[in-house]
């Protein structure tokens, strides 16, 4: 794997995983939550997203294969899942636990989100996956050339934990009238986007 093929593959995983544009949604689904919960969510889910890129790129092809599951397919589920996300933050639906205290139910919700929606399939989402597992294949077997990958893909999600941690400068700027707005501005394009990850895994399997 050459030097030129690693720079397309990190900058391919990084406009996939687009960091910055990850900035808002992280900032809608952490409203009203401390500084402190915000930063163990972005580390969670930057970790969580990071495991599972890795792991896409040492076996993914093999376990896709092995227990039946297409891209397309997994494009689809991952639609349906972040519709549900989207609908919570549209409508400003939030389910608690009448039988947890305060403390227990933020931080369950905090591993929650860190793992869904922020770390998958926001960040390890479709694209991501499917740009890892090719990039992986063009590796050729090459350990050296899939533990450069590895380091390839520690450093995007680097640059997302980054850009969440920026994102409470962001949110003071804006207020909390804005936060709302953005809230469910985002819940809305947040279903969009839910909805293409559905009509682009139908079309890939009908073709």
């Amino acid at each position: 794997m050459s030097l030129a093929v690693l720079l397309a593959s990190f900058v391919t995983l990084l406009v996939v995983v687009d960091p910055v544009g990850l900035v808002p949604a992280f900032l809608s689904v952490t409203e009203g939550m401390s500084s402190e919960a915000r930063r163990d969510i972005a580390l969670r889910a930057s970790l969580i997203a990071a495991a599972i890129l890795i792991g896409a790129a040492i076996g993914g092809d093999w376990l896709f294969n092995t227990i039946g599951i297409s891209l397309p397919a997994f494009r689809i589920a991952g639609g349906l899942l972040l519709f549900s996300i989207a609908f919570e933050m549209v409508f400003d639906v939030h389910i608690k636990r009448q039988s947890e205290t305060a403390e227990q139910a933020v931080e369950e919700r905090a591993r929650n989100i860190a793992a869904f929606p922020l770390a998958i399939p926001l960040m390890a989402g479709p694209g991501a996956i499917t740009a890892v597992i090719l990039s992986a294949g063009r590796t050729g077997g090459n350990i050296g050339a899939l533990v450069i990958l590895v380091g390839v893909i520690c450093i995007v999600c680097a640059v997302c934990y980054s850009s969440y941690r920026a994102s409470e400068r962001i949110s003071k700027a804006i207020g909390i009238t804005g936060n709302i707005v953005l809230s469910r501005l985002l819940g809305v394009l947040l279903a969009a986007l839910a909805v293409q990850y559905v009509i682009d895994g139908v079309t890939a399997l009908i073709r």
